[in-house]
Order: C-alpha cells, then sequence, then structure tokens
C-alpha cells in the first residue's frame, strides 16, 4: 500500500488536517503503509493503549509512540501546529523566517517559532546521505563580512562555503553546501570525501588547494578561469542563488547558524520536485535524525548544526 497522498494546496491541507485524529491517522499510515509492525520484533499484531497514546505488540508487549522518533515527539504542541509549520516551510517557495513562522501560527514567542524551525532544519539532513556524481563541479564562496573595505577573495574575513553540483547536461542535479574554516587542502578534500563519489570527475578552477585532487580517488580536471568567463557555470549559479536567497528571505545570517541555512538550501533544491518527501521528512518520518536542539543549546552556541561526514556536538 502506498503512503497517504500529499494536499495539492492549502485548502486540500486544511481540509485534510484540521483535527488531531487526522494526523494521527496520515502518521499511521506514513509509519507504517501496509499495517502496524513492531519497531522491536517485526510482529504485526498489537493493543492500542488509548489512555497513554501507545502502540503494543501482542508478540513481545514492546510500547512505541506514533511520534517516536520524529520531530514532535515529547512536544508540549499539538500535531496540527507541527503539520503547519513543516508544510509553510517545504511549500513557501523562498523559505520563511521565525518571524513570519511566529505570525502565521499566532504562537506568543519569538524564540519558540525561532527553535521550531530550526528543528525542522535538523531534520534536512540525513547523515547517511548518497554521494554526487558522476561529475561535479566544486567551487568556493565567500559570505557575509564587512560589505566595504577588507580584503576580496581566497583569503577574506567573509565565512567561506563550498558547494558541489552535480552536472546533469547543462543542468544542475543534486548539491551539498558547507560552511568550512579556510581553504587549505585538507579542508577541500574532507569535503569532497564526505559528499562526491569516488572515481568522480571533479572539475575546479586551478587553485592549488585541489592540485592533489587526482590522489584520493578522483579525476580531476583543472579549468583556467578568466574574469570574461564562467568555467564553473553550475556552481556560480547556484552561489548566486544562495546569496539572494540569504539576502532576500532572511536579510544576512550569524556565521554561528550559516551551517543550518545552507542545509535548507540544499533540502530546497534537492526537493523541488517532490513536496511530499521532503514534507514527512521534516516531520522525522524519513530523515532518522538522532537528535535535534533545544532552546538553550541554540542561543548558548552549544548546539552544532548537522553536517555529514563531520562530528556534532550533542546538547
Amino acid at each position: 500500500m502506498p503512503r497517504p497522498d500529499f494536499p495539492k494546496n492549502i485548502l486540500e491541507f486544511q481540509r485534510q488536517f484540521s483535527t488531531e485524529e487526522a494526523c494521527e491517522e496520515y502518521l499511521f499510515d506514513s509509519r507504517w503503509p501496509n499495517g502496524f509492525v513492531c519497531p522491536a520484533c517485526g510482529d504485526t499484531e498489537f493493543y492500542f493503549i488509548s489512555t497513554r497514546g501507545l502502540y503494543q505488540c501482542k508478540a513481545n508487549k514492546h510500547q512505541t509512540s506514533l511520534t517516536a522518533e520524529t520531530i514532535m515527539h515529547g512536544s508540549r504542541f499539538p500535531l496540527t501546529l507541527w503539520f503547519w509549520a513543516a508544510y509553510l516551510v517545504t511549500t513557501v517557495t523562498n523559505g520563511i523566517s521565525a518571524l513570519q513562522l511566529q505570525r502565521q501560527l499566532g504562537l506568543s514567542r519569538y524564540a519558540t517559532a525561532y527553535n521550531i524551525l530550526q528543528k525542522l532544519r535538523a531534520s534536512m539532513v540525513r547523515q547517511n546521505r548518497d554521494k554526487i556524481g558522476p561529475v561535479v563541479e566544486v567551487d568556493e564562496t565567500y559570505i557575509g563580512g564587512p560589505t566595504r573595505g577588507g580584503r576580496r577573495g581566497r583569503g577574506t574575513e567573509k565565512e567561506i562555503v563550498i558547494v558541489a553540483v552535480e552536472r546533469r547536461g547543462n543542468h544542475a542535479g543534486r548539491i551539498r553546501l558547507r560552511n568550512i574554516k579556510n581553504v587549505k587542502e585538507s579542508s577541500l578534500m574532507s569535503f569532497i570525501q564526505d559528499s562526491v563519489e569516488e572515481g568522480s570527475t571533479v572539475i575546479t578552477d586551478s587553485f592549488s588547494g585541489y592540485h592533489n585532487l587526482s590522489s584520493y580517488g578522483y579525476f580531476h580536471e583543472s579549468i583556467v578561469q578568466t574574469e570574461s568567463d564562467s568555467a564553473l557555470p553550475l556552481a556560480h549559479l547556484i552561489f548566486s542563488n544562495l546569496k539572494a536567497w540569504l539576502e532576500g528571505t532572511f536579510h544576512g545570517v550569524s556565521p554561528k547558524h550559516l551551517q543550518a541555512y545552507l542545509n535548507e538550501f540544499v533540502f530546497r533544491f534537492n526537493r523541488r520536485r517532490t513536496p511530499m518527501a521532503a514534507f514527512q521528512t521534516l516531520l522525522g518520518l524519513a530523515s532518522n535524525v538522532e537528535q535535534w536542539p533545544t532552546e538553550e543549546g541554540l542561543y548558548s552556541g552549544e548546539w552544532r548544526h548537522p553536517n555529514p561526514g563531520r562530528r556534532r556536538k550533542s546538547c
């Protein structure tokens, strides 16, 4: 049995998910499209304990919650609020800020909307996601910092962002983005190894940090770029769209949370044609996220936004 259909517009969404019971039914059908399966033993016979909202396996008495291992588990907010938040984040074309989310959901505190939004962003990254290939452009850009004066290009005080983007003919396939500390070979190669399938053709400019790329198991194509042409057109297109999105929707972001916004951009770009998959992933139904941020962790700086290939600090 296929998973339940995703609403085609906001009116359908409002009708389909108007009650807690409707949201619970959707969660059940999404988690167990062929009927309940015990996560501990795989048995399909169960009791429903209505007083606690738990499903108990008849075979081994294991109990599981409908929201277990999802972003909604243990939350004091109703399912309808989480569903609306996920719907807005996945369907608003240019993204939504915490202030906009606060207004749309009628929340009294900005911090509450911000925490919800960051939890949704944490669901946007699968730690075991596939690497991209077989032909990939890789380049870096610089974001933030002073708009006038200061150094430009490599060596600037701005935040460094590196991209890997699949070439599919003249079009971009999947992308990966990371905020890196420097442009040393170790930083560049770590990102490429985490993001690009070994044996792929990696196209870069002639920067010295990429010169040993072939020794890491890739076919390296280095292109000398002049100011009058774009040797890496897809990478530059992604950077142009990223910067416009950051400024237009969020009016700039802090370095501390930049990776979260990069994760969201990647998530949106790679799922721009699959809103149902994006919606279910955000709710935690298909993301396999082990941990979500707390409000305390976000504001203290202890929380590190997920980034496959790099270890996170728990909070």
